[in-house]
């Protein structure tokens, strides 16, 4: 059986007089050579997990945005090219290719240089101009107020086509939050903000832990530093007795697994703020080392010794019923794939263990990022996004945010990925996964638009409810359709998802776009007879097209209900339908 220690417990492995004396080479070669030498820490963390990759690349990369950058500095007084440096040594910890790293090394030269997108094509290939297009900002000067909507949905479309523009953007806002404190405090806090309702979400929907709970908790110090540094002192007096409140509780799972012939590592685990402060509502006095910390167990099996890990836990501590999670066989949306159980320690405090194998580990900590590095980078295409079902909120935001005006998509964004999810059943067992407090009618949509419209009913567990009624995780639901069915202005009041209100508007106003056009054709109808005038002889004879087109108008039915609605006058109306 394998030990099972605490973290951080296995000594650092020997090195050869051999390597050492690479090292040192190296280090010399780097003195030499400048961009070597700043590039020299990127290109460890690269070899160390991609052996393969191009050095080159990544060199003529930094040199070129290095060259485009200087002159340039940062609010905190460093040269700019401390950034996309900063960022590509984040994605290079995560294993990312080499593509990716040259992309974020260019990422804001298109931005902010005189450098094209044409340029990088022609310099780097179209790999790495799609990541840097992706991750290029719209010009304010431009677009106006309409630039940061605008801008998110740029980066949705070309996450769409690739993956890597969104992994690459977290890591530039993960390096923006962490050089903050630079900034003035009202942009700090607006920064903040927009980190936590729209990045964060995108990181946990790709399942980036590692980037999520580093960028919760610079938000939250940046949004509310006062409450962050209570909590930060909070938990460091908490986990200071970690040794002494989990030792008893670490005795007997270590028996427990030991009985089961169960191999592992056992690890304490310290929350991070965010998670700790939201639990707690922010009262955090007193906050115990249980509170703090949970404990980690990664098992050297498969997922049936998973299982076995669990009832060895509940044999040596004492579950807390209704406390079981089974994320292996009901993996979350982002493939998270873990047990979790809450148990009594040995002094009586609820106690949280977190159980899985480690090929399960990858994804719980990294995501995607995980699946990008093992499969290639063909994983991150838009082939890839369509087949797979992690990635299924990401399609059907790709189908609504086309229909959104710029002024309605944050919103919109916002509310789609917001956070807390709960996983439906389809009656053929698909599972559907929709925001906490969502309804059958949004149920409905997210089968089909198409669902959505006609529904006029559901059966939740076998039992009928009302489109109103709110689903919940493990609710098997059936929605019920009439082919004569229509959305209800009445549906506003309940439709949560931004899918469902975006389709419910899109009718409402096509409805009272046909109901204008008809008004004002009927007005227009009967002041043309009194100038004896038939209209759909002029619609037939294609006069009223071009009495639209020249007032400005694609289609007749658009001059008619201008007509209803007062954008436009009768009497200039008639004056282009003269008999003479």
């Amino acid at each position: 059986m394998t030990t099972l220690n605490p973290a951080g417990s296995p000594g650092a492995a020997r090195r050869s007089p051999l390597d050492l004396l690479r090292r040192r080479e190296a280090a010399r070669a780097a003195a030499r050579d400048p961009v070597r030498s700043a590039v020299a820490p990127l290109l460890v963390a690269h070899r160390a997990a991609c052996p393969a990759g191009d050095e080159s690349e990544l060199l003529r990369g930094y040199e070129v945005a290095e060259r485009l950058h200087r002159g340039q500095l940062r609010k905190s007084g460093a040269p700019y090219i401390t950034h996309p440096l900063a960022v590509a040594m984040i994605l290079a910890g995560m294993g990312m290719d080499t593509t990716t790293l040259v992309a974020a090394l260019l990422h804001d030269t298109v931005e902010d240089t005189p450098y094209t997108l044409g340029e990088v094509r022609a310099d780097f290939g179209e790999e790495v101009a799609v990541l840097v297009d992706g991750v290029t900002k719209l010009d304010g000067e431009r677009w106006g107020e309409r630039a940061e909507a605008e801008t998110f949905r740029k980066i949705v479309l070309a996450a769409a086509a690739d993956l890597r523009v969104l992994v690459i953007k977290l890591a530039d806002r993960l390096h923006n939050l962490r050089t903050l404190r630079y900034q003035p405090p009202h942009k700090r806090a607006r920064y903040a903000t927009a980190s936590l309702e729209l990045l964060v979400p995108f990181a946990e929907r790709l399942g980036i832990h590692v980037l999520k709970r580093e960028m919760d908790d610079l938000a939250f110090a940046a949004r509310a530093p006062e409450e962050h540094a209570f909590a930060e002192a909070a938990v460091r007096v908490a986990l200071r007795g970690t040794g002494t409140a989990l030792g008893p509780a670490l005795t007997r799972l270590r028996s427990a697994l030991g009985e089961q012939r169960v191999g592992g590592r056992l690890e304490i685990r310290p929350r991070h703020l965010y998670a700790v402060h939201q639990e707690r509502g922010g009262d955090l006095a007193g906050l115990r080392p249980c509170e703090a910390a949970r404990l980690l167990l990664l098992i050297d099996g498969d997922d049936q010794d998973c299982y076995v890990a669990l009832g060895a836990v509940h044999a040596a501590l004492h579950p807390i019923p209704g406390h079981v999670k089974d994320f292996i066989a009901l993996p979350k949306f982002n493939m998270y794939q873990s047990l979790h159980t809450r148990v009594i320690s040995p002094d009586g405090d609820p106690l949280d263990v977190i159980i899985r194998n480690r090929a399960m580990h990858p994804v719980a900590e990294y995501g995607i990022v995980a699946h990008i590095r093992d499969a290639g980078n063909g994983v991150a295409t838009a082939d890839a996004v369509a087949g797979r079902r992690d990635l299924v909120w990401l399609s059907r935001l790709l189908a609504w945010q086309s229909d959104v005006p710029s002024a309605e998509f944050l919103a919109g964004l916002r509310a789609d990925l917001a956070s807390g999810n709960v996983a439906v059943f389809t009656t053929a067992g698909e599972i559907v996964m929709l925001p906490a407090g969502a309804t059958a009618l949004d149920f409905a949509y997210a089968l089909a638009a198409e669902t959505g419209g006609r529904s006029i009913g559901a059966l939740v567990n076998g039992r009928l409810a009302p489109l109103s009624a709110e689903v919940r995780s493990g609710n098997v639901v059936e929605i019920l359709t009439d082919p004569d069915g229509a959305p209800s202005e009445d549906w506003l009041a309940f439709a949560v998802t931004a899918p469902a209100r975006v389709h419910i508007q899109q009718w409402i106003a096509d409805r009272r776009a046909e109901e204008n056009a008809t008004a004002g054709r009927t007005r227009l109808v009967r002041a043309l007879a009194g100038k004896r005038v038939d209209l759909l002889t002029a619609e037939a004879h294609g006069d009223s097209l071009a009495v639209a087109r020249d007032l400005g108008y694609a289609e007749i039915d658009h001059m008619y209900a201008a007509l209803s609605t007062g954008a436009l006058t009768l009497d200039t109306l008639l004056s282009r339908f003269d008999p003479a």
